[in-house]
């Protein structure tokens, strides 16, 4: 029975007012990153710093610019380790969404920027010999390489990446497995399996994603939201991954993230092809102007951000529109929001211009308020019918 007015789930005011100095905290961390990393990269294209440093290397370009890239990746990493594990460990340890012990954390960023750095050190080679090798097309070629692992690191992340961190299973409670698998069904889409993740290992956070391309693609659901919600919150929550699969978003975002690459490598070529002069570079293959490429690509990026997160919105509220259809079941899905938003310590609603420049989804607010829409229209349909 739909209501003209769906009850509004009660959000737990003591996890909100939490939520708000959470969110305060990290914002100020985000942006003192950011503020860190352009005053950095402005001392090393205008102050000449990153000529001096290069001219202690002794390598070739395409080896020296991999080597330069992971001495400045080190020597950042050091520098910003207090601010790393301030917001990466004891911030989330505070709020109570991590139960992580220190050593544990530390692997964890030992692996992933080990990662970063041997990904980072590939790119910067690849790039600089296509410079060498081919200066009018090398932002075209540098775009297709970047292209193409993005697709096959989508494609590998589910069996080789996310592992590294987490833990992940089929489902193994069948009765809620089958649920599901009907769900999926009645929404005409094949998946190649609904996965658990062990967050609960780590953190009290809980989240569902659609991962992976082809024979890897699953829905993947935290093990903290499979224990504490009912199965008709997580029936909805699988239908939002479902409304992802259907349609076809990770393959939009995809799309759309590669053309911003695109323009953003086009850019960056023409400025490299500009600042020899202007700096004094040897040519563009020289490798103190690697600092300048990641001065570009962080200016480019922090300029399109916004409209990438606004996309990023329009799609999460499809999805959502999707589950609500599916599922049909508009209390549910507003229970389930509510419960994320608090365990999650998620601001129910954020300042304006925090939700238009940095969220990637629809705040708790928007999506209640997209519940209720439904709800509402449902309820008219139901009384016109009859």
């Amino acid at each position: 029975m739909f209501q003209p007015n769906l009850i509004e789930p009660v959000l737990d005011e003591a996890r909100q007012q939490k939520a708000k100095e959470y969110a305060m905290l990290r914002r100020r961390l985000f942006f003192g990153e950011l503020a860190i990393v352009a005053i950095l990269l402005l001392l090393l294209v205008f102050g000449s710093i990153s000529q001096r440093l290069t001219a202690l290397l002794t390598l070739p370009a395409v080896p020296g610019a991999a080597l330069y890239l992971v001495l400045l990746l080190v020597a950042y990493g050091v520098l910003i380790a207090p601010l790393d594990y301030y917001s990466g460990f004891v911030l989330p340890k505070r709020y109570g969404l991590s139960i992580q012990k220190f050593a544990a954390w530390l692997g964890d960023e030992a692996k992933a920027k080990g990662l970063s750095l041997a990904l980072g050190a590939g790119g910067a080679a690849l790039i600089y010999w296509f410079i060498i090798s081919f200066p009018a097309t090398w932002w075209l070629l540098g775009w297709v390489v970047v292209v193409l692992f993005g697709i096959l690191l989508t494609h590998i992340a589910p069996i080789l990446i996310v592992p590294l961190f987490l833990k992940m299973k089929p489902l193994a409670d069948d009765e809620l497995r089958l649920r599901l698998e009907r769900l999926a069904e009645r929404a005409k889409t094949r998946v190649r399996g609904i996965y658990s993740i062990e967050f609960s290992r780590k953190g009290t956070t809980a989240n569902a994603a659609l991962m992976g391309l082809g024979n890897t693609r699953r829905i993947v659901l935290s093990d903290t939201l499979l224990q504490k919600y009912s199965p008709s919150e997580i029936e909805t929550v699988l239908a939002h991954e479902l409304g992802h699969h259907q349609h076809r978003d990770i393959f939009r975002l995809f799309a759309v993230q590669s053309a911003i690459w695109l323009i953003g490598f086009y850019v960056a070529s023409i400025a490299l092809r500009a600042s020899v002069q202007a700096f004094g570079y040897s040519s563009m293959a020289d490798v103190a102007a690697l600092p300048l490429l990641f001065l570009v690509a962080a200016a480019f990026s922090a300029l399109l951000s916004p409209l990438l997160n606004t996309f990023s919105r329009h799609v999460e509220s499809a999805a959502d529109e999707y589950a609500l259809r599916l599922t049909d079941d508009p209390k549910s899905f507003a229970d389930a929001m509510a419960k994320l938003t608090d365990q999650n310590l998620s601001e129910a609603q954020p300042p304006r211009w925090v939700e238009l420049l940095i969220y990637d989804h629809p705040s708790y607010k928007n999506r209640l308020e997209h519940a209720k829409y439904y709800s509402a229209n449902r309820f008219n349909q139901q009384n016109q019918g009859r």
